[in-house]
Order: structure tokens, then C-alpha cells, then sequence
């Protein structure tokens, strides 16, 4: 039976606490659990130490962001000899047998490097939007029978199932990414390792977010973490990666000018600014990213 270790960053987790916690403990298949904090303002490390105390606590004195404080859980899931890693979004949790499910495919399949279940929402009636789109699915009635993975191009880290022989050859996330960002970036370096990331279509876990509205620090947000991810990508050469990331803003740009839109060309203005000071850092991770081995852990 394989070994896991469920890894959960926590900020502000009170609010999900015992249906994440209680859906890892109710497992068919057993997993060690550690949540990282990162430095909740709620009850989060004194529920944790008072209920669930056979759960693994590092409460952070500071916010490390999301791949920072998944990197320390990967690197104790390396020293202690763990076979596999479940990265476990704070507002999710699974069914009784996800995990099994997780674990024997990812046995029978080791070409996945990641493995996933189906993504519903939080309430279980539905697909959760942003996996169905990933997926190219309209509704759980497009779901298959079949126990074999299906892969995707991208798969949100809201459930991930990571064998440790994918952390030796591909290593942590990538420090360019402070919160968001990330698993897109973790996915680009899996496919250039020659990994494929998929779900199993009999299997769910639900994630409890919603879809709001997105205002314009927000929009920024994603065009500056979409535009870097584009120019990490090791997939690219880098004069690709360059006309991709930092020339595709320009681009932006100059059509947010040629509307008159001035607020979003000072936004683009402000997001070019910020990867191009980037840059030296984007070159050392390419490099360090493609070489065969546990870069970050």
C-alpha cells in the first residue's frame, strides 16, 4: 500500500476545517496529513492542536505563499520516505475512495506525473467551472465509466497526486510564483520532463469556491502571472518565451493605447515593467528547471 502524505496550506481555514479534515480521516485508503499555515488570522492552528491532533501542524510566522509552504510539506514527504504527495486545497475535499483510486492508477500509470480526480463544486451538483473548462467537459453526463485516466493539458492544484518519482525528476514550485501562477508553471516543466497530468472520471473531490466578479487589480493579476508563465516556459526557446511573455504584453499594450483605454495601458505598462526587472531570475530558473532533479526541495 502506498504511503501518502496529504499536504494542505492553510490560511484562514476555519471555515473548511472539518469537511477537508474529516474527508482525509473517513479515506478507504489511509494518508498522513500536514496542514502549513500560513499565518491564519482565524482559529485555524488552535482548532488544529485542540480536534485533530494526530494532523501534522507547521504554523508559519509569516505568509509564504502557496508553493513555498507546499515545498516544505514535499521536502518532509522526500526525507521521510513517503511514495506519494496529495496536494489538497483548504476549501476541498474528497470521496471515501479517491485516494485509492489516485494511488493504484497512478501505480498502473506512470507516464501521469499527476493525477486528479473530477472536480465538482462545493455544494456536489455540478462540475466546478474552472476544471470543466480544462477538461472540455459541459457536465458531470459527459463523464466516462472508465477507470483508465484521462489527460489533460492543465489541471488546477486543487487536488493533486503527485508520485515522488515525479518530485525527483521534476522538483517543487517554482519560487517566480508567490500565489497564483504556480501550478501552471509546475505543469508546463511536467509535460517538458515528459509527463502527462489527468483525471480519473470515477472518482470526485469538491471544491468549495465561487466565481466572482473580477475587478481591474485582479484582471492585472492574471495577465502579469499568465505573461510570466508564458516567459518561464521551458517549453519554449527563449526567443519564444520572450515574444510570448514580454513582446505579448507590449502587444497589449499598445491595443489598450490604440482604444484609448489608458487605464489598462498603464496597467500593461506597469506588468512589462515588472517581468522585464524579472528577467535574470526567469533565466535562472529556465536553466535550473530543466535539468532532471528536485529543484526547490
Amino acid at each position: 500500500m502506498m504511503k501518502i502524505l496529504t499536504i494542505i496550506v492553510s490560511y484562514n481555514f476555519e471555515k473548511w476545517i472539518s469537511r477537508c479534515l474529516n474527508s482525509l480521516q473517513a479515506s478507504s485508503h489511509p494518508t498522513d496529513i500536514i496542514v502549513i499555515d500560513n499565518c491564519s488570522k482565524d482559529r485555524t492552528v488552535e482548532i488544529i492542536k485542540k480536534e485533530y491532533p494526530r494532523v501534522r501542524l507547521i504554523a508559519n510566522k509569516a505568509n509564504l505563499g502557496f508553493g513555498r509552504a507546499n515545498n516544505i510539506g514535499m521536502q518532509i514527504a522526500l526525507k521521510e520516505g513517503y511514495d506519494a504527495v496529495f496536494l489538497l486545497n483548504q476549501d476541498a475535499w474528497i470521496g471515501n475512495d479517491t485516494l485509492a483510486a489516485l494511488a493504484e492508477q497512478s501505480m498502473r500509470h506512470p507516464e501521469f506525473g499527476i493525477l486528479s480526480p473530477v472536480h465538482l463544486n462545493g455544494s456536489k451538483s455540478e462540475l466546478d467551472k474552472g476544471f470543466a473548462s480544462y477538461a472540455q467537459l459541459a457536465s458531470t453526463k459527459d463523464l466516462t465509466t472508465s477507470q483508465e485516466p484521462i489527460a489533460c493539458p492543465f489541471i488546477n492544484a486543487a487536488f493533486w497526486f503527485i508520485p515522488v518519482s515525479t518530485l525527483h525528476k521534476v522538483g517543487g514550485f517554482s519560487p517566480l510564483f508567490y500565489h497564483y501562477g504556480e501550478d501552471k508553471d509546475y505543469v508546463n516543466r511536467l509535460h517538458f520532463h515528459q509527463y502527462k497530468i489527468g483525471y480519473l472520471p470515477t472518482v470526485y473531490g469538491c471544491h468549495d469556491r465561487e466565481f466572482r466578479k473580477v475587478s481591474f487589480e485582479g484582471f492585472c493579476r492574471a495577465e502579469r502571472v499568465y505573461l510570466l508563465s508564458e516567459y518561464a516556459n521551458i517549453n519554449y526557446r527563449f526567443t519564444q518565451a520572450f515574444a510570448y511573455g514580454i513582446l505579448a504584453g507590449i502587444k497589449k499594450l499598445i491595443l489598450s493605447l490604440s482604444k484609448g483605454n489608458l487605464k489598462y495601458a498603464k496597467g500593461y505598462i506597469s506588468i512589462v515593467a515588472t517581468l522585464l526587472v524579472q528577467s535574470k531570475a526567469v533565466i535562472q530558473v529556465r536553466k535550473q528547471t530543466k535539468q532532471n532533479y528536485a529543484n526547490y526541495l
